[in-house]
């Protein structure tokens, strides 16, 4: 992924709603056919679970967006969200039979014997996750590698962040401890806090840092911008080690400065995030969501987000490795030829 522009250079405009839109509509829908509307209570499923994530999170927003338009459009006769730690849990729905849709980062996706091995299979990219490091504006705090000694909170068990933040505190060289009350000197103390908890935490200072990956911006991370003044540090300089560990998944992308109120832009870490489903759902199913994705891409942009890399043309099919559903790989081929 190139970076949008050199470090130093200028920042970015964020792109809007109608903009994204507009980029999806003039660039995809022609190239499918409609196809929606002869969804009949004959050929479609009577219900499907999307694996969402935390409330105030991203995951579970998108993912009740998405499951009113299978509904609305005639996808499934009835569809539904529910709430999860996270990706590592909503591959585990997956897998259980519970959820025939999830969204999840591509990390935990290939961490969980490469996708397909375990009966799952991508429809598409659907944006990118941003990778947070929260800290209060009034600690001392000023990079990553000063949460050495310090007290983090790096994701509820079950989440993507969870599986990412190790990596990140590895790749700068730092240890970890499960006694976050006196974490030694190179190592950080850590607690398996979610979002909303996590952020409860930072706010009463019995956690110097919170680690999050999400969208941008995080309505929960914006809400307590205005109780505290927060800042966001810096990953960027970690990613040609988690690179090195972990492959070309990872990405060097811009938080937009006006994403959180006071908070200038800030360079981090971000992975591709995935619509996953099983393998074995039938291929109608997929076709449609396929087209759902392409033909009414405004209706799954979430409210409080600024557009950043959602839904892109360009990247629908740009799974990090994790392979596409024959379905959707079909559709995806009357797309570009």
């Amino acid at each position: 992924m190139r970076d949008p522009v050199a470090p130093g250079g200028p920042v970015p405009q964020v792109p809007r709603r109608s903009v994204l839109t507009s980029v999806v509509a003039v660039g995809l829908a022609a190239c499918l056919p409609p196809g929606l509307s002869a969804c009949t209570g004959g050929d479609r499923p009577e219900d499907l679970v999307v694996a969402g994530g935390e409330p105030g999170g991203f995951y579970l927003e998108f993912s009740t967006l998405l499951a009113a338009a299978l509904e609305r459009h005639g996808v499934a006769g009835h569809a539904r969200a529910v709430a999860t730690g996270g990706s590592l849990d909503n591959i585990a729905e997956l897998r259980a039979g519970r959820a025939a849709f999830a969204v999840a980062l591509a990390d935990a996706a290939g961490d969980q014997s490469g996708g397909e091995a375990a009966g799952i299979a991508a429809i598409g990219k659907v944006y990118e996750n941003y990778v947070h490091c929260v800290v209060r504006k009034d600690s001392a705090i000023r990079d990553i590698s000063g949460l050495a000694g310090r007290r983090v909170a790096v994701g509820q068990p079950g989440s993507g962040t969870s599986l990412t933040t190790p990596r990140l505190l590895e790749a700068a060289g730092l240890g970890t401890s499960t006694d976050a009350a006196q974490p030694s000197a190179g190592t950080a103390g850590v607690e398996h806090l979610g979002l909303n908890d996590g952020i409860a935490a930072l706010k009463a200072g019995t956690v110097d840092a919170l680690f999050w990956s999400g969208g941008v911006p995080t309505a929960a991370i914006a809400a307590a911008q205005q109780e505290v003044a927060l800042e966001l540090l810096d990953l960027s300089a970690l990613l040609p080690e988690l690179r090195r560990r972990y492959g070309g998944m990872y990405d060097r992308v811009l938080i937009p400065e006006g994403s959180y109120p006071g908070v200038p832009a800030v360079w981090t870490v971000g992975a591709p995030n995935l619509l996953l489903c099983r393998r074995d759902l039938d291929s109608a199913t997929v076709e449609r969501t396929v087209q759902l994705l392409v033909h009414n891409a405004g209706e799954l942009i979430p409210q409080s987000t600024l557009g950043v890399q959602f839904l892109s043309a360009e990247s629908l099919i740009n799974t990090a490795g994790i392979p596409l559903h024959p379905a959707a790989a079909g559709a995806y081929r009357k797309l570009h030829g």
